[in-house]
């Protein structure tokens, strides 16, 4: 089996924000801009939040409600109109998917994608600065109760691992039929034209880890934040990422593709640190030669299950 580190949402070049922490600590990973997707961002709720209206505010107007959104991976039922049978679904192409070609993966793997995030707030729009040198709101802003999301410059920039899909099963498009997979036609992978390299991975519905519990979801989002799903290091650039020691790469170990230089890896008593590659969407580790990968991508799974679901144990889970 294989994990694969997949990097997805907004970031400097796609969207050009980071992806938003709201001020309760949840997590809102914001679909890509994409001029051919049928779905729009004003189309995409997440909770109680309108995705058009994050997305317009958070890039300063440079993205409206009304632009293209390319949902993808879409893990959550509740966050777009649905059709019977829906599935969560991942698509991939190009060099990316060439990538995960090359590197074996296939049913049974687990994607754990991963997102530039940063904390933010609601302030009034037109601050003006003060004598004191503090910023405060214009009184006609202040009056009107009018408060905007912004970034919180204050708060810094983070990798962090926000949802895991494990592959049930793999499609190419352009070899589906017209009546196939119906409620699958609302992706934007769907509307890319003839593309050879064109492929959909569908999630299973149970995590199938060897050894671990068998009733945990094959696919999900983390609500929060955690220290465990937290990839930057503490006072570091975004890509100088902490990990657990077991992902150093003894020798004899295929390391995390991407990443084969040694000089990336520094091993510390508690502690791994790697220079991770700026560049490059899938990052493939190969679960053989790292026997711990599983078990901790499992945990992670189950502690979202017993913190998102309080009255929902890891044992009623399983007697479902």
């Amino acid at each position: 089996m294989r994990i694969i580190l997949s990097r997805k949402g907004f970031d400097s070049a796609a969207g050009g924000c980071p992806n938003p922490i709201l001020p309760d600590g949840r997590l809102v990973p914001l679909p890509i801009p994409d001029s051919l997707s049928p779905i729009r961002y004003q189309d995409i709720c997440h909770d109680e939040h309108n995705i058009g209206l994050l997305v317009n505010q958070l890039t300063k107007g440079k993205l409206t409600k009304s632009d293209g959104a390319h949902l993808d991976p879409d893990l959550v039922s509740t966050h777009y109109p649905r059709s019977h049978h829906w599935r969560p679904l991942l698509g991939q192409t190009g060099a990316a998917q060439g990538h995960l070609h090359k590197q074996g993966v296939s049913v049974g793997d687990i994607f754990l994608f991963f997102g530039v995030f940063q904390s933010i707030h609601r302030v009034f729009p037109n601050r003006r600065k003060h004598s004191t040198g503090t910023e405060k709101p214009t009184k006609q802003r202040q009056a009107s109760g009018r408060k905007q999301w912004h970034f919180d410059t204050q708060q810094p920039k983070r990798h962090i691992i926000w949802g895991w899909m494990q592959v049930g099963q793999i499609l190419q498009i352009d070899e589906l039929g017209e009546s196939d997979l119906p409620w699958a036609r609302y992706h934007p992978h769907f509307y890319r034209g003839k593309d050879p390299n064109n492929t959909l991975y569908l999630a299973s519905n149970k995590l199938n880890i060897p050894g671990e519990f068998p009733n945990l979801p094959g696919s999900g989002t983390f609500q929060y934040a955690s220290k465990e799903r937290i990839l930057t290091a503490p006072d570091s650039l975004l890509t100088q990422w902490q990990l657990p020691t077991w992902w150093y790469p003894d020798s004899g170990k295929s390391p995390l593709s991407y990443h084969h230089n040694p000089e990336r890896w520094k091993l510390f008593k508690d502690r791994v640190l790697l220079k991770a590659a700026a560049r490059g969407q899938e990052f493939v580790l190969d679960c053989d030669d790292y026997p711990e990968a599983l078990p901790w991508l499992a945990k992670l799974v189950q502690t979202e299950l017993a913190t998102s679901n309080p009255e929902l144990s890891i044992k009623k889970a399983l007697k479902e």
